[in-house]
């Protein structure tokens, strides 16, 4: 039945006049005769503004009559929407409220974020000038080694080449200066000849001249005959000294046109910045992705020898982009680069270790299980620095860099205060051995129950959740935006569970190369998540898969 209240025109009431109402400005929120309407329909300032019949407006649900359009304790219009109150506001409100809103922190946050991103990128680049530098100071040896090589190559190519023409030419030289030596002998015997034989027909008897002519005879025979050996030999054939330039060397002073090649090779960057919200206009808070928009992409995958065989229960990735492998059966801690390529052996325990965690200052916490101890290793020192004992035995282990949770198989944890090194005992978390900190929260795996449980700091239990798609769940960890990621190991897969606990989906499978996976960790500020798998047969050698998030 529609209502029976009649509306009148506010402005002739103020006047006295009780005139039934016309029409409604939604903007104005006033009741308009028809002919109070006309004026306000020309003014510039109201004249665009939203009008609906007062037959119209009596039409609308209740609730609906009673949201203004106009702050009350300003009296102004709203023109903003507080998305962290869930609620319009006017611009003296937005004004009032903006020192104790939640933007100031997170406007605080970013402007820290970015200079410790300016500052990251400064070293960053610093580094990769020294790094450049290095490069060509290193080129310029190459150059100059290479240089002396070939000098040194073509000096003793020049020396035997000398060499060579030294020997040939002396043994031309001989050859010909000794039948020359014969030759001018021979001249001079036959010079002394003519001489004498000149005397003989003037003063020799016949005998003499008989004799004398004997003598002439066999003596000029035996030069004749010298030279005619000479001749019919090779000792008159033109021997030429000629120098050749091997093709080898020819080819080098035409074709070799450069010394070498300087190329510029580009590789992914290894800088990592912390992720800064984006930017959305008249929001106080960052906009938090559905489940659904969770889509892991490869990056890259650990390359480790075929003979190390990798028994990895921990895995991790440090802030500067690099990864740790905790391998439980050599009881060692392996650091790779953030190419995935192994660098070397951080440290080897004494026992054997169950679980790893980030704690600060390039800092990693081990558990080592039944020694009731936890220690700390120091990855660029490769040394454990420290080790906690505890009441109970280590499994678990995270780190928020202010706090180490360490969790037993008896339901008990330890939260130890990374300042003073204080202790502290928390009650009733029961089955969990594989543990994540995020704000303040502890969240756990109890693989008997296949459940996902959230724990308040103090023990209480906030939420559990049980879904047939997590099969004996160990590894877990969680995102900046508080998703939780559960290694479920028996049907190979990655499962991601809403911050609250609600729904679930799953992420990574047999499909995407996973494979009785086992540890998970996520860098929350780079948005990279490493996951441990099988890649052979006999679960005999493992290796772990580093994705963006």
């Amino acid at each position: 039945m529609a209502s029976s209240v009649k509306h009148f025109c506010i402005i002739c009431h103020d006047d006295g006049i009780s005139n039934a109402a016309a029409t409604w400005c939604t903007e104005c929120e006033v009741f308009f005769c028809g002919d109070c309407e006309k004026p306000h329909s020309k003014s510039r300032l109201s004249k665009n503004h939203k009008t609906m019949s007062a037959k119209d407006y009596q039409k609308l649900p209740s609730f609906m009559k009673e949201i203004s359009s106009q702050c009350r304790d300003h009296k102004k219009k709203f023109e903003l929407y507080c998305s962290f109150h869930a609620c319009p506001c006017c611009l003296s409100s937005a004004s009032l409220q903006v020192k104790s809103s939640a933007s100031v922190q997170l406007f605080e946050k970013d402007l820290k974020n970015v200079r410790e991103n300016l500052d990251t990128a400064i070293k960053y680049l610093k580094t990769r000038i020294s790094t450049i530098n290095t490069q060509k100071t290193k080129a310029v040896d190459d150059i100059r080694y290479v240089r002396k090589s070939i000098n040194d190559n073509l000096n003793k190519l020049e020396q035997d080449m000398l060499n060579d023409l030294e020997s040939k030419h002396s043994k031309l030289k001989l050859h010909m200066a000794t039948h020359m030596q014969k030759l001018e002998q021979g001249a001079i015997q036959i010079d002394q000849m003519q001489s004498q034989f000149t005397k003989m027909t003037q003063h020799a008897t016949e005998l003499q001249m008989y004799v004398g002519l004997r003598e002439i005879e066999q003596t000029t025979s035996q030069t004749a005959k010298y030279l005619e050996d000479l001749e019919s030999g090779d000792s008159f054939t033109e021997k030429n000294l000629e120098f050749k330039i091997s093709s080898a060397l020819q080819s080098i002073r035409q074709d070799v046109k450069s010394f070498g090649d300087i190329n510029i090779n580009t590789t992914s960057s290894t800088l990592r910045l912390k992720t800064g919200r984006k930017h959305q206009a008249q929001h106080l808070v960052p906009k938090v992705p559905g489940i659904e928009q969770i889509k892991p992409s490869l990056l890259t995958r650990l390359k480790s020898q075929i003979d190390m065989k990798l028994n990895i229960w921990a895995c991790l990735i440090l802030p500067d982009g690099k990864s740790i492998i905790l391998d439980h059966n050599k009881k060692q801690l392996l650091l790779f680069s953030t190419e995935g390529i192994f660098i070397r052996k951080v440290v080897t325990f004494p026992k054997y270790p169950w679980d790893a965690c980030f704690a600060r200052n390039y800092t990693v916490a081990v558990t080592l299980g039944l020694a009731n101890q936890t220690a700390l290793v120091d990855v660029n020192k490769s040394k454990i620095i420290q080790k906690i004992k505890v009441s109970h035995n280590c499994y678990g282990v995270a780190s928020d860099g202010k706090t180490l949770v360490i969790s037993s198989d008896g339901g008990q944890c330890t939260t130890v205060n990374l300042n003073d090194m204080s202790h502290t005992i928390v009650e009733g978390m029961g089955g969990m051995y594989y543990i994540s900190l995020f704000q303040g929260n502890i969240y756990g795996n109890n693989y008997n129950k296949n459940e996902v449980c959230c724990y308040k700091s103090t023990g209480e239990s906030l939420w559990t959740y049980h879904h047939q798609d997590i099969d004996y769940p160990v590894g877990i960890t969680l995102d900046i935006n508080g998703f939780v990621y559960i290694v479920s190991r028996e049907n190979s897969s990655i499962v991601v569970v809403s911050p609250e606990g609600k729904n679930s989906k799953t992420i990574l499978s047999n499909a995407d190369g996973i494979k009785s996976p086992h540890a998970i960790d996520i860098n929350r500020e780079a948005g990279m998540m490493i996951v441990s798998s099988d890649i052979s047969d006999d679960k005999s050698y493992e290796t772990a898969f580093v994705y963006k998030i």
